[in-house]
């Protein structure tokens, strides 16, 4: 059962946050969370946090928890929307995480995204306990159990290990019928389990063309399962970098080259890089509007200041006008 998601209008903007790093620097819990209120000042449509609970061992990457961080945020602001983009889904208990999430929507008033993965790090799941070779089986059984907790009155069902026996929670999300849920993911099996068992698609660091023949891909697995590829939700993050290219260029390649992991059995690819003057960005990002995407979530440079500045003042301005 989907929410009730509204009808396509023009594509909105979301920003990432930065709350993972490069040791030895570390990230800044309290700092995060007035970079969320000023997200929302500057007008962004939402704002996005990473999840790991491991992530690396030389160089290894410090990393706060996204829940707890989009609660806080959530705490300080009042409109914009806080997402996962995307959460390890097979590493949480569903139960837990199903009264965790309804819980921040609460707190949020109803602004939480789940963005979904079934993660790639396989010391992670070692660490944490949990068969990395079993990880879809796993999303797939979270999904159900999160989504019927959140819509049903009371859940029987035995999901090894989870023995649902009049499992009653509430309260309800306040969402109805529940948290729209974004799925990530690149292979056609995960691609066919956005088109049906969720609300869209999220994902990373797509070029224009690929992202289009991707979601060609989504909505025809849509239609397949007799579901209105309309009703689905697409998004795509996207590095950004403002300036002039000949200064620019360099380090913005070493910062994707040396901060950023590209999934080798995905299309995703540091050429999705949107760089240049204001002017250039725009011209860069019609070609992403011209697939008809619903929402983009910019990665601003190093999170500079200025460069979120830029993409506020100097570019969403022009999208918007067009």
């Amino acid at each position: 059962m989907a929410p009730n998601l509204a009808p396509k209008r023009e594509t909105v903007y979301g920003v990432a946050m930065r709350n993972f790093t490069r040791y030895p620097e570390m990230p800044d819990a309290k700092g995060l969370i007035d970079y969320g209120v000023r997200m929302e000042e500057l007008g962004f449509e939402s704002l996005w946090a990473w999840d790991h609970t491991l992530l690396g061992v030389d160089p290894n990457f410090p990393i706060h928890d996204a829940l707890l961080m989009l609660t806080a945020v959530a705490a300080r602001t009042t409109k914009i929307k806080i997402g996962t983009g995307i959460l390890v889904m097979p590493l949480r208990n569903p139960v837990l995480l199903a009264k965790e999430l309804a819980t921040i929507d609460h707190i949020s008033d109803g602004r939480m995204i789940l963005g979904a993965a079934v993660g790639w790090y396989r010391r992670e799941f070692d660490s944490l306990g949990v068969d990395f070779t079993k990880r879809g089986k796993i999303m797939e059984q979270s999904l159900e159990i999160v989504t019927r907790l959140w819509t049903e009155e009371k859940v029987v069902g035995d999901y090894d290990p989870y023995n649902l026996r009049g499992a009653v929670m509430y309260p309800k999300p306040v969402q109805k019928p529940r948290i729209p849920i974004l799925i990530g993911g690149y292979v056609d099996a995960v691609l066919k389990r956005a088109a049906t068992k969720g609300d869209g698609w999220l994902t990373y660091y797509y070029t224009a063309e690929a992202f289009a023949r991707t979601w060609a891909k989504v909505r025809g697995f849509a239609e397949e399962a007799g579901r209105d590829p309309d009703e689905l939700i697409s998004t795509n993050q996207l590095p950004i970098c403002v300036g002039p290219r000949d200064k620019i260029e360099g380090p913005m390649k070493h910062w994707l080259q040396t901060e950023w992991d590209y999934a080798s059995w995905s299309e995703s690819t540091m050429d999705s890089a949107i760089m240049g003057t204001p002017e250039e960005c725009v011209e860069q990002l019609q070609a992403h509007l011209a697939t008809g995407i619903d929402r983009i979530i910019f990665v601003p440079y190093r999170y500079e200041a200025e460069q979120i500045d830029a993409i506020a003042n100097d570019i969403l301005p022009k999208l918007k006008a067009r």
